[in-house]
This record gives C-alpha cells, structure tokens and sequence, in this order.
C-alpha cells in the first residue's frame, strides 16, 4: 500500500486554495461522504445506519455503478443525500490524458441524465488525483472540487478495523470531510467504523450535514 496521509496538512490546503477540505469549524457540523457506489452490498445498509442517526451524506457516485444500480442511486437521493461526481470509470487524473479525463466526466454527467436528475457539480477525482490542467478546466465548468482533511483508509487492507476508526476519531473535527467507501474493497472495515463514528459525532451534538 502506498503511503497517505490520514490528516490533510494545512499547507497542502494552502497550496491548493480552490479546492474544499473543510468547512467552518465554527459550526457543529460535519461532513461524511462516500466515494465509489452506489453497490447492493454496502450502500442501502449504509443508508439504513444514516437513517437511524438522522444523519445526511454526499455520495462521490462512480457513473458505471450508477448505471448498473439506478434504483439505489435513487433511494439515496430520495433520502435527502446529495451526490457527486467521480468520473465514470473511476479513473486517475494524473494516469489520463486531459481530454479523456474530461470526457469520463461528461460521461457521468450523461448518465445521471438519463435518470432525469440535475447533473451535480460537485466534484471528487479518484485516490484524490488530478492534474493542475484537469483541475482548472473542471473549475471552469463550474464544478466544486470536494477534497478532504479526513480520511478513514477503510480501503487499506493493511490496517486494522480498530486503526481506521482511530484515524477517523482522533482527527475528526467540527468542519470536517470525512473520506469512506461504499465499496466492496472497504466494507468490512465501514461496517465496524460507521455506527462507532455516527455514535460519536451524536454524543458530540455535532450534526452530520450533506454537501450541497
């Protein structure tokens, strides 16, 4: 596994302003999302623990599962959760040429068309990876690109469940973007951390806010 940082440095925050990691921390909000669904394996229970916490979240869709997964796509939405882009084949910005990142993009975009719901111009690249020229040029179109200071590493299947749960519990804060996957590769891990963290947050009086 490559190395991460769990906790996102100011300085890297500094140095790519244009780019959200976080929010307010003066409000108790935070901010939980999911990248690479929606699945039939993971995401309606991870719907059903949202829905028992009253909590929201912003879903980081891969365009070919939504295409492979309409119903539950809906369901999230229907839920009161937002949604963002993560390209159609999950492709790495700094592995693709420009114009094929773009048209991944467009793809996704293509696909929510299809089931009559407004494009989202929130953005989130795969592993976090995208070039200056990709990123410019997606900011011109209008998308936010949503990053993060949090990441929980459920898919790193070098560390322990009780590892990721300190890495999200230790770092969290009010404003903070928290990374999960609702992926196979991750789900062992979420379904240990999730209701932990969610019981947190709760105890805390921090409310979990979806990214709109």
């Amino acid at each position: 596994m490559k190395p991460y940082l769990v906790k996102t440095p100011k300085f890297v925050q500094w140095i790519f302003p244009r780019r959200r990691w976080a929010f307010s921390h003066k409000s108790p909000k935070v901010y939980l999302t999911f990248d690479d669904g929606p699945i039939p394996e993971v995401t309606p229970w991870v719907l059903d623990l949202l829905r028992k916490y009253n909590a929201k979240a912003t879903f980081f869709c891969i365009g070919d599962n939504v295409r492979k997964h309409p119903k539950i796509f809906k369901q999230l939405l229907s839920e009161g959760h937002t949604f963002g882009n993560h390209t159609f084949h999950h492709l790495k910005g700094t592995k693709t040429e420009t114009s094929e990142y773009l048209n991944d993009v467009a793809l996704f975009e293509a696909e929510i068309r299809n089931h009559h719901v407004t494009a989202s111009k929130l953005f989130r690249p795969p592993y976090g990876k995208l070039t200056g020229k990709q990123a410019e040029l997606l900011t011109k179109q209008g998308y936010q690109i949503i990053m993060w200071n949090v990441l929980s590493a459920d898919f790193d299947s070098e560390i322990s469940e009780e590892k990721c749960l300190k890495n999200v519990i230790k770092n969290i804060n009010p404003g903070s973007i928290v990374v999960f996957h609702d992926s196979l590769k991750a789900e062992k891990k979420l379904r240990y951390v999730l209701p932990k963290v969610l019981e947190f947050t709760s105890k805390k009086g921090w409310s979990c806010e979806s990214i709109s």
